[in-house]
């Protein structure tokens, strides 16, 4: 049974509130000297440890009778979302967190664009307002210290990369979960990823081990609730709703983890923080208008 309007929102908005302690759980990784990209490694580690017994236990039998098919696009999926953390984790040591945070959150416009052209999906005016309303928040969110860094225009680039990357991921869960159940889904694609990560920490010698422990106890968490909780809703949603409109929901996460770093870290939350994220709200509101209309009327 297909949840509510209401439903829709509060999983959704769940899956939100995970994802935005990414930012938190990394900082306070790297506070005790663990690598960026051994981070990501470890986020997908920790999550496959919990995941990928439990989804042969429980959809063993789904998981046998894949196609080949599905699993080069299953594959295919985990290589996307393993690069997209890559990309984005290796951006921020060129440019500035602002720029890359924005230029990750173009990812709608790519998901729109390649839903079009690729699946026929024609998009609605509010969607497209949505996206600009939306896409426009995160650019002030950004704005004052785009730019910055070492070397700019290399971690845009980085960064850009990760936002086509987390497109062509979100457009292949959409495609793929409407024959998948959702751990039959996401235990591949989270396999992959893991390894896609752990053979990138292989190729530039990072090293996984001999950090503090306290360093493991935070990419733990990072596994567990950004990545099991966090990413795990939005693949859910993917069998209910648009990869559009999913992509254009992951637009708060700067805005959330803006206020978790507020709350946990002491952070300040400047001016362009809180008018960029109220753009970002009314854009998903816009966005959310035909998208969950259309959607939650097929249920009745």
């Amino acid at each position: 049974m297909k949840p509510n309007r209401v439903g829709f929102i509060l999983v959704l908005g769940v899956g939100i509130v995970a994802v935005s302690f990414s930012s938190v759980f990394i900082r306070l990784a790297q506070a005790q000297g663990m690598a960026t990209l051994a981070i990501a490694a470890w986020r997908l580690t920790f999550a496959c440890f919990v995941l990928l017994p439990y989804a042969w236990i429980t959809h063993h039998h789904e998981i046998k009778v894949l196609s080949r098919s599905q699993w080069k696009l299953l594959g295919l999926a985990g290589v996307f979302l393993g690069l997209h953390f890559a990309l984005w984790i290796v951006s921020l040591a060129y440019t500035s967190v602002a720029s890359s945070a924005v230029l990750v959150a173009m990812g709608p416009a790519f998901v729109g664009l390649g839903s079009w052209l690729f699946f026929k999906e024609r998009l609605a005016s509010k969607t497209i307002l949505g996206i600009l309303l939306a896409s426009g928040g995160s650019l002030i969110i950004g704005w004052g210290d785009l730019g910055l860094g070492q070397s700019p225009l290399l971690g845009d680039a980085l960064a850009l990369g990760g936002a086509v990357c987390m497109a062509g991921y979100l457009m292949i869960g959409r495609k793929v979960r409407v024959d998948c159940s959702l751990v039959t889904y996401i235990g591949p694609v989270y396999g992959v990823a893991m390894l896609t990560l752990l053979g990138l920490v292989l190729i530039t010698q990072q090293p996984m081990l001999g950090f503090h422990p306290v360093a493991y106890a935070w990419v733990l968490a990072l596994g567990l609730i950004p990545q099991l909780v966090g990413h795990t809703t939005y693949n859910w949603a993917l069998n209910h709703l648009t990869a559009t409109f999913v992509a254009i929901v992951t637009l708060a996460e700067p805005m959330g983890a803006g206020l978790l770093a507020y709350l946990f870290l002491g952070e300040t939350i400047t001016q362009s923080t809180a008018i960029g994220g109220v753009l970002v709200l009314v854009g998903i509101y816009v966005a959310s208008q035909s998208e969950l209309r259309r959607h939650v009327r097929s249920t009745g």
